[in-house]
């Protein structure tokens, strides 16, 4: 494979990307930081093919990224490989408002692969590849310039030995019949309202006890307060305002700008400054939460009860004893808050009970709640077992 040095200039990218443009699968990685930041910092790109490989400098002077983002976006012809690529996506969101497409997640891969629900990528290459990654570079701080030889090789490597890797991995997932399970994942992945970061309904990722509508409107209209607040200044949310002090102020909100000088985790300053006043705007300005926005009650979700919680904790080892069974994280198979809706008597609109979820374990699933699968045990092992009336 030819390695290209660092890529600086907007002619030769545009090159670069006229070629994978042809490729049937291109790897992309990023280097960024955010630890100061609301936005993602994008300090380097790292993209492959079977061919060539290349890291390009996104802080170059002058340098068109146009190319490359068209490639990520814009062309349906090209596959897109990452590892663990959430944070990669959001990047590119945040620079086209759309996502890659079509793209497929190594990460997402293995689990139908059985190697566990977050193979790291130096576990991925070694149990792959054989090779061993030297990690020595991993604490880069990737915004200093100039990045040198041993930074690029180390950062480029994500994506070379991801090259290699994929066709391997694709040929595996053919041999088994499991592509077709990831079709799905890859799509919720890729949706782009994931990376959208939406200021009304930042709210939700507050965790605050009590389902009061006043309450939990404060809680909405500061939140959406914090957001916007946190983009307009470019810093992390929590530079803004804790999460923990939202809740404070949500539930026990002050009467006045100068009670603020009161409020743990806010500068006292804020009792006469102009952020002071545009939180206290927006705990002035919010309304009662809707009815249809209330989060569901947090009892074991609603109608389970105490032996729902039995029956939803069977239905855990269930997914225990399945996943084992046929080498799949049992991540993909349903998550928790499905199960419990399962043993509260929800029969639609989850995943587990749709396609090969439902083959593979929904409707075993669905058996053992409504009587006609129980456990046994044979030779030291757990297994599933019809009951008498099934067999009958």
């Amino acid at each position: 494979m030819h390695i290209h040095p660092l890529i600086t200039d907007s002619a030769t990218l545009a090159n670069l990307c006229h070629r994978l443009a042809r490729a049937d699968f291109v790897t992309v990685d990023t280097e960024f930081m955010r630890e100061s930041t609301y936005y993602p910092e994008l300090c380097l790109i790292q993209i492959a093919d079977v061919n060539e490989a290349a890291a390009i400098d996104p802080k170059a002077p002058g340098l068109d990224m146009t190319p490359l983002l068209d490639l990520m976006v814009n062309n349906e012809d090209v596959l897109k490989v990452f590892h663990a690529g959430g944070q990669d996506l959001e990047i590119v969101y945040n620079l086209t408002g759309k996502t890659p497409h079509p793209l497929f997640d190594t990460q997402v891969a293995a689990m139908a692969l059985g190697q566990g629900e977050q193979i790291g990528y130096s576990n991925l290459v070694d149990s792959w590849l054989g090779i061993q990654i030297d990690k020595g570079a991993r604490f880069t701080d990737w915004a200093r310039r100039p990045l040198d030889a041993r930074q690029i090789e180390y950062a480029i490597g994500d994506v070379t030995h991801l090259a290699a890797i994929f066709p391997k991995m694709l040929e595996r997932l053919r041999k088994t019949g499991r592509g077709a399970w990831l079709d799905q994942e890859m799509e919720r992945l890729g949706d782009p309202s994931n990376y959208a970061n939406d200021p009304d309904v930042a709210w939700k990722r507050v965790r605050v006890s009590g389902r009061k509508p006043d309450m939990l409107g404060r809680l909405k209209a500061i939140a959406r307060w914090r957001e916007l607040e946190a983009q307009t200044k470019d810093l992390p949310r929590g530079r803004i305002v804790k999460d923990e002090t939202l809740g404070d102020l949500a539930s026990h909100p002050p009467r006045k700008q100068a009670d603020l000088a009161r409020v743990r985790g806010l500068s006292a300053t804020w009792a006469g400054n102009d952020i002071g006043a545009r939180l206290m705007a927006a705990i002035e300005g919010a309304t009662p939460l809707d009815g249809d926005e209330l989060p569901p009650r947090d009892d074991r979700k609603p109608g389970l009860g105490k032996e729902g919680s039995l029956v939803a904790d069977l239905l855990k080892l269930l997914l225990k004893i399945r996943s084992r069974d046929i080498d799949v994280a049992s991540k993909l198979l349903a998550r928790s808050d499905e199960l419990e809706a399962l043993a509260a008597g929800v029969r639609t609109g989850l995943p587990m009970l749709e396609g090969w979820r439902y083959d593979q374990f929904g409707r075993d699933a669905v058996d053992l709640v409504e009587g006609r699968l129980g456990f046994a045990v044979k030779n030291g092992r757990l297994k599933m077992t019809r009951t008498e009336e099934e067999v009958a």
